[in-house]
């Protein structure tokens, strides 16, 4: 086997990833190919057989976060495998000390990671935290005089839109949220046919779904963020519930608290993980 690191200027070694990704959780990250690519700021670290399959992978990646008010140098952890023949011989272990190592070496204040097996990565100092669905009451709607327009990934315009108001978004929450990162948001749109995509204007992209009955409010791209009764007016929809995933101190909404009961749990280490303070949940559009 050969150790790489930094290898996504490869297209060989970046098909190989896909290949072991597809083969382990069934998703097929070469839709980035379709955005420029893999996240630039990643620092993949691999295991090659002589074959050039990739066996084994974990990768570090910059996602910077605002947490109350401060933009803090955050790292996420993704694409962490194995391939079935090669587990149990330390290699997920060797891979994820690396990448460790490396964002300690980089000057990261807080690591971020979603998994469904929390014990594996309490003893390397991660916790649990918590995460909340927001229920807001259905604000009185009112005429609206924001146009809202239906985007499409696939369609250039609409695609050109959106990444340059990933590029200079205003955190959607000051308290916790993503300032950037914009491979996340197009591949989780991809990924999920039933999210919508609406501008609104020219200034704002809100990430949404409605089943006619429940309004999930996923995520909001822009250069200001709108109130809550003012997106559901441009939208004009008449949800009976509105659940918002994501803190939602900009929204100029009351709330109430749920739990969330997702399939992973959102992890985190570091210094900065002591200012970090709930209820908050991040966005289903920044799941990595």
């Amino acid at each position: 086997m050969t150790l790489r690191q930094d290898y996504f200027d490869d297209p060989s070694a970046w098909n190989a990833l896909v290949d072991l990704l597809q083969d382990t959780f069934s998703i097929d990250v070469s839709i980035l190919d379709q955005f420029d690519g893999p996240d630039r700021t990643s620092m993949p670290f691999g295991y090659f057989d002589a074959d050039g399959r990739c066996v084994a992978n974990f990768t570090a990646f910059s996602m910077p976060m605002i947490i109350n008010g401060r933009v803090v140098k955050a790292a996420g952890y993704q694409s962490g495998a194995v391939g079935p023949e090669w587990r149990k011989r330390g290699l997920y272990r060797d891979l994820m000390q690396r990448a460790f190592a490396h964002t300690v070496t980089e000057g990261y204040e807080l690591d971020l990671l979603l998994t469904d097996k929390p014990a594996l990565y309490e003893r390397y100092g991660f916790r649990i935290l918590p995460q909340h669905i927001f229920v807001a009451q259905t604000p009185t709607l009112q005429k609206s005089d924001l146009s809202a327009r239906q985007l499409f990934l696939d369609a250039p315009d609409d695609l050109r839109l959106i990444k340059t108001l990933l590029q200079d978004r205003q955190p959607a929450s000051a308290q916790f949220a993503v300032v950037r990162q914009m491979e996340m948001f197009l591949l989780n749109a991809s990924f999920n046919s039933a999210i919508r995509l609406t501008a609104l204007g020219d200034d704002t992209v809100v990430a949404w779904t409605f089943d006619g009955a429940t309004f999930w409010l996923l995520d909001i791209v822009g250069t200001a963020i709108p109130s809550l009764a003012t997106i559901v007016s441009a939208l004009d929809i008449e949800p009976e519930r509105i659940e918002i995933c994501f803190s939602p101190d900009r929204l100029d909404c009351e709330v109430s608290l749920e739990p969330y009961d997702g399939y992973t749990m959102l992890m985190v280490r570091g210094k900065a993980a002591a200012d970090i303070v709930g209820p908050l949940m991040l966005s289903p559009m920044a799941e990595f």
